[in-house]
């Protein structure tokens, strides 16, 4: 993306009212929606469900389309790209959609314990070198800093075209003793007809076209 276009969209972000950006200083003397995201920001009771590493927003808006009874928070730290969710957002009229441009390891920053009912994690970045595997978002380290602000028996959906990364997180599931709740390596052979299928990424729609096998976990932090 040209250098021009990202300076357009990082302008035109900050005139979307559902989108929070802040820094570390600023979030760690307190964050005011921490425990009241439903409550006082989509004025409602609704369960709330975040997308971590959330890209375009193709499924954290997806799943908002789909499912207007629930909320829906993404969260990516490349703000441009951020930008196409929030448009998406804005242009459909959907308003159980928000965006948090934060890097994943401060989540925690932004909501309380029991916060969340349900993390996607879509397509991350698989750091394929074991050197880096404490970077991977279903490493241990992570699952704890999820167990902080997610329900008990909250559930959390992983999708990737990544074998390595598929494996590696179904051995973190097992080691820890946690709930596998489903698990395929072919996720569109599988017969599901839910938002698993019926929401595709840009890019996933690309590796289908190529024959690249996706990926799905179901799972909770809760022993098996």
């Amino acid at each position: 993306m040209a250098a021009k276009n990202k300076l357009q969209r990082f302008a035109e972000n900050l005139t979307f009212d559902n989108l929070f950006q802040y820094t570390y200083e600023e979030i760690a003397l307190g964050f005011d929606l921490k425990g009241n995201w439903s409550k006082d920001f989509f004025k409602n009771s609704n369960d709330l469900i975040l997308e971590l590493g959330c890209g375009k927003g193709e499924y954290t808006v997806g799943l908002a389309r789909m499912n207007p009874d629930r909320n829906y928070i993404g969260i990516d730290v490349k703000g441009a790209r951020m930008w196409k969710g929030l448009k998406t957002a804005e242009d459909e009229g959907i308003t159980n959609v928000a965006f948090i441009r934060t890097r994943i390891n401060l989540t925690g920053f932004y909501f309380s314990k029991d916060e969340v009912s349900e993390i996607w994690i879509t397509f991350p970045d698989p750091q394929p070198r074991q050197i880096k595997s404490k970077k991977r978002l279903t490493s241990p380290n992570f699952l704890k800093q999820y167990s902080e602000f997610l329900k008990p028996g909250g559930i959390i959906h992983l999708k990737t075209d990544n074998i390595i990364f598929f494996e590696y997180t179904l051995d973190v599931i097992n080691e820890l003793g946690l709930k596998l709740l489903y698990a395929n390596d072919d996720v569109y052979s599988s017969g599901l007809e839910n938002e698993v299928t019926q929401i595709q990424t840009y890019y996933e729609k690309i590796w289908l076209k190529h024959g690249t096998r996706i990926k799905y976990l179901k799972f909770q932090l809760e022993n098996g």
